[in-house]
């Protein structure tokens, strides 16, 4: 086979590839579109079933138990107990099924209605569509609680826009979190560790620390070297926000940040907004990242600086649900007040 003749035959080939993962892609798309509506009809049948009374009260509680038995038997895997319920409940949760997402799995959605909190789950959902979250990406956001990790920070008509559109980043606070939640480390938190050692693991780690700190980083780099004069510098992370278009520089301590801390990520700001960004970049944030931090010590440290500088916490252990529960209510309720 001459090489004209390789080249046709590659370009043939790399075409009937393209073509079957683009109708393999459309294929599964159409049939979970399908799988989602037929299971929200199910839903539905069920629901309406048990509203009429004589119906009701003849099955009673059994109903979803009898109805798993014989459809298993029939039509084979998939209609658990549990699959039946959570059916049930995709129904009651999107009364109206236009409002189901087409971009959205079974599995998704199976996810999703573990909340019952509307604000919770529809924040979910959202970013599930804005950001094509896997299954698995899903089920850690969840469970890493980042709707009230961002939801506190807002007031109330924040929460309910967070609810309604999902995070839109749009200035540099909008990128931060307090605190970040890098569980996924395994690092015991009573363990003794060094800030190269939270390092190296974040960088083994790096897929999943870029879905924690969120949309839109691309990694630069780690121990990034700055030299002034005779003195050379080394920057933990850096990263380049494709959204705002500009450097975002993350300084790790194991323990508390401390005011020189901040003077320290100050003079590397001051350095990349002179030696480091070109044309059509905006100015960079820094983050310092801390196990703990004294808020009135961040405050002082921090007051007259005209960077983008930011102090946040990180723990090596998921949050305590009720807790975050709890913090959000507050703000709700007092908004009501």
């Amino acid at each position: 086979m001459n090489n004209i003749v390789k080249s046709n035959y590659n370009n043939l080939k790399d075409e009937i590839t393209k073509l079957l993962l683009t109708s393999r892609e459309k294929a599964y798309k159409s049939v979970n579109t399908i799988l989602v509506g037929t299971y929200w009809h199910i839903g539905r049948y069920i629901v309406e079933f048990e509203q009429h009374g004589e119906d009701k009260a003849t099955y009673g509680g059994e109903l979803l138990v009898k109805l798993s038995k014989e459809l298993t038997i029939e039509y084979g895997k998939g209609f658990s107990r549990s699959n039946l319920t959570y059916m049930r409940k995709l129904y009651i949760a999107f009364p109206k099924s236009e409002t189901l997402s087409h971009k959205l799995s079974w599995s998704h959605y199976f996810e999703l209605l573990k909340t019952d909190d509307k604000l919770e789950m529809n924040f979910y959902l959202k970013q599930c569509e804005k950001e094509n979250w896997s299954v698995r990406e899903l089920k850690r956001q969840m469970k890493s609680m980042l709707f009230h990790r961002i939801a506190l920070s807002a007031d109330k008509k924040g929460v309910l826009e967070l609810s309604q559109k999902g995070q839109n980043i749009a200035k540099a606070q909008d990128i931060i979190k307090d605190p970040y939640v890098l569980e996924f480390l395994d690092i015991p938190h009573t363990k003794c560790y060094l800030e190269g050692e939270l390092e190296e693991k974040i960088i083994q780690n790096l897929q999943v620390f870029l879905l924690e700190i969120g949309k839109g980083f691309a990694f630069i780099g780690h121990q990034y070297k700055i030299n002034i004069g005779s003195r050379h510098f080394f920057v933990d992370l850096v990263f380049y926000h494709r959204i705002l278009k500009c450097f975002v520089l993350i300084d790790l301590k194991k323990g508390g940040v401390e005011h020189n801390d901040i003077g320290q990520m100050n003079l590397y700001l001051n350095y990349f907004k002179k030696e480091e960004n070109v044309e059509g970049d905006n100015e960079p944030i820094g983050i310092v990242l801390g196990a703990y931090k004294d808020n009135i010590l961040v405050e002082y440290a921090t007051q007259n600086i005209s960077n983008q500088l930011f102090v946040s916490k990180y723990q090596l252990f998921l949050p305590e649900k009720e807790k975050l529960i709890d913090e959000l209510n507050k703000i709700l309720d007092n908004e009501n007040e």
